[in-house]
């Protein structure tokens, strides 16, 4: 059986017609924002049309905050396979990576080591973090020509004598590849220190048991590949986390909820991050897709799907003469990552976009494009893009034929 508890020959469209901005084109973009499930909206607009006619304050409100904060935090565990008073729900995936990396009870001199390929969302804390707290921030080259064993490799140099925190995605958005947590997470305990992943990429697109992945906190952004709303996040931080770890961070409000600056008072539970003042509309909207998404939809059909479609794409893209997929075949998740010889990214996406309504993203610094395939994406619109990139690989842009264009007659037939 398939989604919303139909056969696997029926799941798709049903599937499809609970999410209408996937009618708009070829929806290859859920990297950047994923496609809001109609009833996630419409549970979005019964509470703010509440709030409006009732207002934001009174006696039953902290009730009614907390009671939709826990609805989205249980969703959020059932996806990271922990348990709920592990995880906090935030403003971003980025909020909860900052709250994240500055409740390490740092001390100046101390380092932190992380990857060339990471998001701005985590390298933002880390700079202020070099820059604010005098921790060194080692940065190791990720890129296109880095192996597994070369990151490992020079990882473990950059782990001495001092260091406290690994900061990491689980998949980077640059090549979507999923990097080797267990075993950099080996590494950095073996020197005292602790591991904080970017699931951004990863939750929701693929399986994830943040528990058993050896991290210490898990960081993701509800936007992306959980469908929900702009304003949505979440960490799930580990009991050892908790145990070890201290505020020092300079009076930021979100901060001074967990615990006065410079004491070593534990967390009891990681409730203790929540953002203070959520805009409920977002929390519900948050909720609801990811609960869509994992009890209507099911987590299985949409990994399963996902990675499947995004494998043969892969392969599809790399056997056309002139396209070169950057990210590894063997570690990818469901973002691929490409260059068509010839054409710039910016160029590229542009004419895909025209010729065949693709939503696609580029990638900062690589001059590449990146595709997100998600179990909501057809066979069909998938083969139309591939058709439209060997369209562009067998030409340049002086050379591309003109597009078809559709002339539209007036009421009077002019």
């Amino acid at each position: 059986m398939g989604p919303l508890f139909v056969p696997d020959d029926e799941a798709l469209p049903a599937v499809r017609d609970a999410l209408p901005a996937v009618g708009a084109g070829i929806y290859l973009d859920t990297g950047s924002a994923g496609p809001l499930p109609a009833e996630a909206a419409a549970a979005m607009a019964e509470i703010a049309e509440w709030e409006l006619r009732t207002g934001r304050a009174g006696p039953d409100r902290d009730d009614e905050v907390a009671l939709r904060l826990d609805e989205a935090r249980a969703a959020v565990a059932a996806v990271l396979t922990a348990d709920v008073d592990e995880i906090a729900i935030t403003s971003s995936g980025s909020e909860a990576l900052a709250l994240a990396v500055w409740a390490v009870d740092w001390q100046a001199g101390d380092r932190c080591g992380t990857t060339t390929v990471e998001h701005p969302g985590l390298l933002g804390p880390l700079a202020a973090l070099r820059d604010r707290a005098g921790v060194e921030v080692v940065r190791v080259a990720a890129g296109p020509e880095i192996d597994e064993a070369r990151l490992l490799a020079a990882l473990d140099e950059a782990l001495t004598v001092g260091a406290r925190l690994v900061a990491i995605s689980h998949v980077d958005g640059v090549l979507g590849r999923r990097l080797p947590v267990g075993e950099i997470a080996a590494l950095a305990h073996a020197r005292g220190a602790l591991v904080l992943v970017d699931g951004s990429q990863a939750a929701g697109a693929i399986a994830v048991d943040a528990p058993a992945l050896g991290a210490d906190a898990y960081a993701l952004s509800g936007r992306k590949w959980l469908l929900g709303p702009g304003g949505g996040g979440a960490v799930w931080v580990s009991r050892g986390w908790r145990g070890r770890s201290r505020l020092v961070s300079p009076g930021a409000r979100s901060f001074a909820r967990i615990a006065p600056p410079g004491t070593a008072e534990p967390w009891p539970d990681a409730r203790r991050f929540d953002q203070p003042a959520p805009y409920l509309p977002t929390i519900v909207g948050f909720a609801r897709s990811v609960g869509w998404l994992s009890m209507l939809v099911g987590l299985e059909w949409t990994h399963r799907r996902g990675v499947a479609q995004a494998g043969a794409m892969a392969d599809r893209l790399a056997a056309i003469p002139g396209v070169m997929v950057l990210t590894p075949r063997e570690r990818m998740a469901t973002l691929v990552t490409l260059r068509i010889a010839g054409w710039t990214a910016e160029a590229a996406l542009a004419e895909l976009g025209a010729r065949s309504f693709a939503i696609a993203a580029t990638v900062a610094g690589l001059d590449a494009m990146r595709i997100g395939i998600a179990g909501f994406n057809g066979a069909a619109e998938l083969e139309r893009f591939a058709d439209t990139v060997e369209l562009l690989a067998g030409h340049s842009p002086a050379t591309l034929p003109p597009r078809r264009t559709l002339t539209i007659l007036g009421g009077d037939g002019g």
